[in-house]
């Protein structure tokens, strides 16, 4: 194995940070990828990955390791499957011996050198970049092998390009990328544009989830690195509450559609649901913006209307970004979900590099009420009977309360339900006196009156 002159990941990371351009400075130790990993087989989607991988250390001061796997075990397997079709003259059991000895030291040393050749490729513009290089050979089944050495390494971003060198003018993803995409748990930036000039904005998509905002972060650390425009687009679907229920009336009997109301609720979906969607997602494309404002970065934003996937995807072929980020997973995802639907789609059919961010993030509670949270009139005035000293504080622990358990709008049962949420915990609390450092039993709610006050008549009320 050939060593990368003058280069040890340990010891250059942090100078290459020092080289970064960019004009704005180097980004904030939190918001960097400090160790980028790159499958490599010397396709033009591998080596644009590299120049990609390469720029983004350039930034961050991350080490670059790429990666090959040969499959020698594969190729010895396959010759002695063929053998039955060599030539009469070498099924002699001598010439035969000699033919699988030289094979097996043609794919011993011959699969090893063409790992080496295409490392030292990779190795070749790391060094020329100033960037740290490190080389990892691997021999087995490609997706497998490259899968384990991800999972037990700490690299945080993984660049791989969408095709290798097995693709076809038919083909969307390659197998080895769709099954690494589905088993890894770190950001995967897929490359699929091999132009190097190609610009456009970094567009990320928003549902709401942590994970969105996750890979909004993201989207912003390499906006700025790559001097790019950020966009946010969120979709939601007033189509299908139609279609589902067109289905349901064609097998509801008359006197199940009674029961059923299916009128009075085809017309609560029209004139409440469909638009309090609408309102859901635009207050999620709000928060992204203050997230995104700041970092001190304006997000241009756009609400859609239809199936998320194919409405991110027309708008993708329509704007060309140069990246697309997603959340491996959305808002209606469970634990063991490897990839959302959406992500999925897109992931085969996006015409632009894609980013599958595996973080999460949640905004600030300040940014998430003023764009999604109300309050209504009486619990308005009841937090405002509350003493001013601790008003703030107890205003916040409503808002963490409702916004934890999907309200956007606070009433006065938010605030009870919130009041004996805290009564519960500080009960739960004393009766641990190791953990409360109290004396034991049951706590004392220091806002207990402010609950019972409820119960009070309305001009004794000194709380909510």
């Amino acid at each position: 194995m050939k060593p990368d002159p003058g280069w040890e990941c340990s010891a250059a990371a942090g100078a290459a940070a020092v080289r970064s351009e960019d004009p704005a400075g180097p980004l904030p130790e939190s918001a960097r990828y400090k160790s980028i990993y790159i499958p490599f087989d010397n396709s033009a989607h591998a080596l644009r990955g590299v120049d990609l991988g390469i720029a983004i250390a350039r930034h961050t001061g991350a080490c670059v390791t790429a990666s090959h796997v040969y499959a020698g075990r594969l190729h010895d397997r396959r010759f002695r499957q063929m053998e039955s079709g060599l030539p009469e003259r070498y099924l002699e059991e001598e010439r035969l011996a000699e033919q699988r000895a030289v094979h097996d030291d043609l794919i011993t040393r011959g699969l090893t050198l063409i790992s080496e050749s295409y490392l030292d490729v990779a190795s070749g513009k790391c060094v020329e970049a100033g960037v740290p290089f490190a080389r990892v050979m691997l021999e087995g089944k490609n997706w497998q092998k490259l899968v384990e050495d991800i999972k037990g390494s700490g690299h945080d971003l993984v660049v791989m390009g969408a095709l290798g060198l097995g693709a076809v003018e038919a083909s969307l993803v390659g197998s080895v990328c769709e099954r690494v995409a589905r088993r890894i748990d770190r950001d995967l930036m897929v490359v699929k544009s091999v132009n190097a000039d190609q610009a456009g904005a970094v567009v990320v998509a928003i549902d709401g989830s942590a994970h969105a905002f996750g890979a909004l972060q993201a989207a912003l650390e390499l906006a700025r690195m790559f001097g790019k425009p950020v966009e946010a687009v969120a979709v939601y679907d007033p189509n299908f509450h139609y279609v589902a229920f067109h289905g349901i009336a064609g097998v509801l009997s008359p006197a199940a559609a009674r029961v059923f109301r299916f009128k009075e609720q085809e017309k609560l979906h029209e004139e409440i649901i469909d638009s309090g969607l609408a309102r859901i997602y635009q207050a999620h494309l709000e928060l992204a913006a203050k997230v995104a404002a700041a970092q001190g970065v304006e997000l241009r934003t756009r609400l859609l209307a239809g199936k998320a996937f194919e409405q991110i995807l027309k708008y993708a072929r329509g704007s060309q970004p140069w990246l697309l980020a997603v959340g491996r997973v959305g808002a209606h995802s469970d634990a063991v979900l490897d990839l959302g639907s959406t992500t999925e789609n897109l992931l085969r059919s996006a015409p632009c590099n894609l980013l599958l961010s595996a973080r999460s993030f949640e905004p600030a509670l300040e940014h998430v009420a003023e764009a999604s949270v109300a309050w209504t009139r009486e619990a308005e005035a009841r937090i405002a009977r509350v003493p001013e000293f601790v008003r703030g504080v107890v205003r916040r622990a409503v808002t963490g309360h409702a916004v934890e358990r999907g309200h956007t709008v606070i009433t006065s049962d938010v605030i009870d339900s919130c009041l004996g949420a805290m009564v519960r915990s500080r009960a739960e609390r004393g009766t641990q006196p190791a953990a409360s450092g109290g004396r034991g039993g049951a706590a004392k709610c220091p806002f207990a009156h402010l609950a019972k006050g409820r119960k009070r008549a309305p001009q004794r009320r000194d709380g909510p």
